[in-house]
């Protein structure tokens, strides 16, 4: 493009290919023809292309024409927009908060674990779910402005982060209502009998439930493993197998997704911990997440 673009000259050419032509986009306009044809043929200068071709008695929108008007109907549909966005951002400000949700970390703990900023008035929550590092990374830049996990972020050469203990939940095994009875007789060395769903290595908690298995003698029949806690609680109740799940979350399996609970991972437990990248949290916000700063 030769120059900057003079967004006058692209709302008459807007205006023409809407009307239909330039004389009826001048009426629209209350200009002279002659002024709008100038101002189409300045744009067309400056985008380096035609934008409109004769064709008999009239004319039509070349392919760049076509290509122009598309991004002209966002620009100026985004405008007609604008007093109404200035007028509600002034009457009543939002409050945004960026939050990173780590791949590893079961996403019925998230809602409690962002529970004591729901109820803030004009809330504008922005989750991210994505893998840890990446997350950190996003954290670093700005692009967010805490990140939860079931980790606590360790030692980076590039990267001052600071971890916030948010708590943590212990363990139980969970499994379809068709499975209560076999699981809870002679539960846990059951679970050797069941089809079970695990969490792969992305969650802190695999070793932990690995180490759990072979304490207890229990060779697995692993029927499913899943990085996202969500797919894995869905599987679940769809009848594929039993599962491990934090007991912070047990109202919501038994209750939305009608399983039943089997008995404790005992010495299991899943961590939660909200990351960021300054020691003292400023973030009206993410002090409301954290314990001993509410």
């Amino acid at each position: 493009m030769r120059g900057n673009l003079n967004y006058r000259h692209l709302y008459y050419f807007w205006v023409v290919a809407r009307e239909g032509g330039i004389a009826r986009a001048a009426a629209r306009l209350g200009m002279a023809v002659q002024t709008v044809s100038t101002q189409v043929r300045e744009l067309e200068r400056a985008l380096g292309h035609a934008l409109l071709k004769p064709s008999g008695r009239r004319l039509v929108l070349t392919e760049a024409g076509m290509a122009a008007v598309r991004q002209a109907d966002l620009i100026f549909q985004l405008g007609e927009q604008l007093p109404t966005v200035v007028r509600d951002a002034v009457s009543s400000p939002g409050v945004r908060l960026a939050v990173g949700i780590s791949d590893g970390l079961p996403k019925l703990a998230v809602r409690r674990l962002l529970e004591p900023v729901m109820h803030q008035r004009n809330l504008q929550l922005l989750c991210h779910d994505d893998e840890f590092e990446d997350l950190l990374s996003d954290l670093a830049l700005h692009r967010l402005d805490v990140v939860l996990a079931d980790r606590a972020a360790g030692p980076h050469p590039n990267l001052k982060l600071y971890s916030h203990n948010l708590g943590h939940s212990a363990l139980s095994w969970y499994a379809p209502r068709e499975m209560h009875t076999v699981g809870r007789r002679g539960f846990p060395a059951s679970l050797a009998t069941l089809p079970l769903l695990l969490p792969t290595t992305h969650a802190a908690v695999r070793g932990r439930l690995d180490d759990w298995l072979r304490r207890h003698g229990i060779q697995p029949r692993i029927a499913g493993e899943f990085e996202d806690s969500a797919l894995l609680v869905t599987f679940g109740a769809s009848g594929m197998g039993a599962f491990p799940a934090p007991e912070v979350s047990h109202d919501e399996l038994t209750g939305r997704y009608g399983l039943t609970r089997l008995g404790p991972c005992d010495g299991v437990e899943e961590h939660f911990y909200a990351i960021g990248t300054e020691k003292k949290v400023v973030h009206p916000l993410v002090r409301l997440l954290l314990p001993g700063l509410r």
